[in-house]
């Protein structure tokens, strides 16, 4: 399983600075509809989510018989940040994927 990893989707960085603090306004605890809008080229998209906690997911493999095997918080990738702006490093600091195995017992 590959999800935008929780925490990401709980708050967000003050600024554009690298070194910007990153805040949940809110509780991270409760489940709730959000949209991201973004621009890029001159395109215009938005993505519709739900953001839920990690024990959310957690308890809905649980409770459909799956157990944990592995589990990887993924920054960016290495190569990526710097490259495309000095600003993209703070996501060197918290995960923005999380990525699971789980098998069923």
């Amino acid at each position: 399983m590959a999800i935008v990893h929780p925490i990401n989707s709980a708050g967000q960085f003050e600024s554009l600075d690298p070194a910007a603090p990153f805040v949940i306004e809110g509780s991270y605890l409760d489940s709730y509809q959000y949209a991201d809008e973004i621009e890029r080229d001159g395109l215009r998209m938005t993505f519709a989510s739900i953001h839920h906690p990690l024990e959310a997911y957690f308890k809905a493999l649980e409770t459909a018989g799956f157990v944990t095997e592995t589990l990887h918080e993924l920054p960016i990738p290495e190569g990526l940040a710097s490259d495309a702006s000095p600003r993209h490093d703070r996501w060197r600091r918290i995960p923005l994927f999380l990525h699971l195995r789980a098998v069923k017992v």
